[in-house]
């Protein structure tokens, strides 16, 4: 099949596919809490799978790691279910002629049309088991097509509660156009999954590695103003003509370029601060950071994402907590958490510094 209408309530087979076992029923008291990894390519989400489940094994919990990209076949971990056990990008693109995206986005339509596959994974997990979602790195899933919107909501109409997880690489926060990417692929995921969501600047210890940061670290998690971005974005489009300047770039002949070059500038600019206007409009947008092998910051995404989720309600851990209990427990400044991850990953320092005041 292809598409990403409706589908019969029908298995669907495929002659590439290995035929799943007999999946168990999700009982209602099966409830599965768990967390849905996304993020682009590179931003370290199977290593990031990896590392909460060492610590979440550590902190006493059970917990179980689903393989759901079709293309990944060097997992850092050993998975309790894995999404090539159903169908594969290889076997796709064999058997119906498609590029890489195309059997990538096939083999997760399929999925969705037989997710009493990942519904018995998840059974077989328990209600115990907290699980790990290891989804594809293709942005256009989760910002152009409902497919991973539809197979989570199914699971979530289940009973299921899940929390998305999008990570990011820090080392963007480097580059103003990067980052600005980032910004508004990361607002068009929230809006299109339609879940909680919680963000976070993967590889914190590499922030730094393409140089200093231009602001403190405050200003890329709490994304107050992301107008600030636009002088380092029109000092990028208008660079010294001698930081540019070649043999052919002297001469009468050479301005219609130079002006040409200006204006695609100038639009570039006015598009850069129209994106900016409409991230700060919608207000939803801020990271978290973390270090896969940095146990205080993975202890603080944990917080986050378990209020997100809520696991933290003691729903599978004895006695219920209390909503205002959560909501107000380990409640942070800046100063810890940000300036202390500052002083530790970015040596204390700064560009042009940050706004923020106390959460």
């Amino acid at each position: 099949f292809a598409g990403g209408g409706a589908r019969a309530p029908r298995r669907v087979r495929a002659p590439f596919a290995v035929a799943p076992a007999r999946p168990l029923l999700c009982l209602p008291d099966q409830m599965v809490f768990g967390q849905v990894v996304i993020g682009p390519p590179g931003s370290g989400k199977s290593t990031y799978c990896e590392g909460m489940r060492q610590y979440l094994e550590a902190a006493g919990r059970s917990v179980s790691v689903v393989n759901l990209d079709p293309a990944n076949d060097l997992l850092p971990y050993e998975p309790a279910a894995d999404i090539r056990e159903l169908v594969s990008v290889e076997g796709a693109a064999s058997a119906c002629g498609l590029g890489p995206n195309g059997a990538l986005v096939y083999c997760l339509e399929y999925l969705e049309a037989n997710l009493d596959w990942l519904e018995g994974a998840l059974s077989r997990a328990g209600s115990a088991s907290y699980v790990l979602l290891d989804l594809p790195g293709q942005v256009e899933l989760y910002t152009h097509y409902p497919v991973v919107r539809n197979v989570l909501q199914g699971l979530q109409r289940r009973g299921h509660r899940l929390c998305c997880v999008h990570l990011v690489d820090a080392h963007h926060c480097s580059d103003a156009e990067k980052f600005l990417s980032v910004l508004l692929v990361t607002l068009s995921t929230m809006v299109q999954l339609e879940m909680p969501q919680v963000n976070l600047l993967s590889k914190l210890d590499l922030v730094e590695a393409y140089g200093p940061l231009p602001f403190n670290l405050d200003f890329y998690t709490d994304v107050l103003e992301p107008a600030r971005l636009l002088p380092h974005l029109q000092a990028a489009a208008y660079p010294p003509p001698a930081a540019t300047a070649g043999p052919a770039d002297s001469g009468e002949a050479a301005a219609p370029r130079r002006r040409g070059l200006e204006g695609f500038a100038a639009r570039h600019l006015k598009l850069s601060a129209a994106i900016c206007e409409l991230v700060e409009d919608f207000g939803l947008v801020g990271f978290g950071a973390v270090a896969v092998d940095d146990s205080e910051t993975m202890a603080r995404a944990l917080r986050s994402i378990d209020k997100a989720n809520g696991y933290c309600f003691g729903a599978t851990e004895g006695a219920p907590a209390g909503v205002f209990g959560c909501a107000a427990a380990d409640l942070e400044w800046d100063d810890e958490r940000v300036g202390s991850l500052q002083e530790r990953f970015m040596g204390g320092g700064g560009g042009g510094g940050g706004g923020g005041g106390g959460d």
